[in-house]
């Protein structure tokens, strides 16, 4: 890890309707309004972004570490894999996303728009097709 580097963690949030898996995406209320999954310390800014509690979520053995630059500084944000429990919980957002929304693999890879979040959505899928 680099000296400056900034760490982070987060949670790619899953959930199983109707035979399809869909991923949770939050859009940012800054910048170009990008969609990602929450991030920063897992739970709590899960729990924070998302309105979504640790008891609600069944966590994977899946991980997987993305290296980028933010705001010229080295960013590592480390993700685990979890399912929705309950497909019908409401999300509740914080003042940092303006919508949410559940995508199928395509269509989140799709409005994901940045490479390394396309790769962390494609990995977890290979894990959760692979895990049946």
């Amino acid at each position: 890890m680099a000296v400056n580097e900034v760490r982070a963690a987060g949670i790619v949030v899953f959930r199983r309707v109707c035979n399809e898996l869909q991923y949770l995406l939050l859009q940012t209320s800054y910048g170009i309004h990008h969609w990602t999954p929450p991030k920063e310390t897992a739970y709590r800014e899960t729990k924070e972004e998302a309105g979504l509690n640790k008891e609600d979520l069944n966590l994977t053995d899946f991980q997987k570490a993305l290296h980028y630059k933010a705001h010229g500084k080295p960013k590592i944000v480390t993700y685990w894999l979890a399912e929705l429990k309950d497909p019908s919980t409401p999300v509740t957002l914080s003042h940092e996303h303006k919508a949410y929304d559940w995508f199928v693999l395509d269509k989140a890879c799709e409005v994901g728009g940045f490479d390394d979040t396309k790769e962390l959505l494609r990995a977890c899928e290979a894990y959760l097709l692979s895990s049946k």
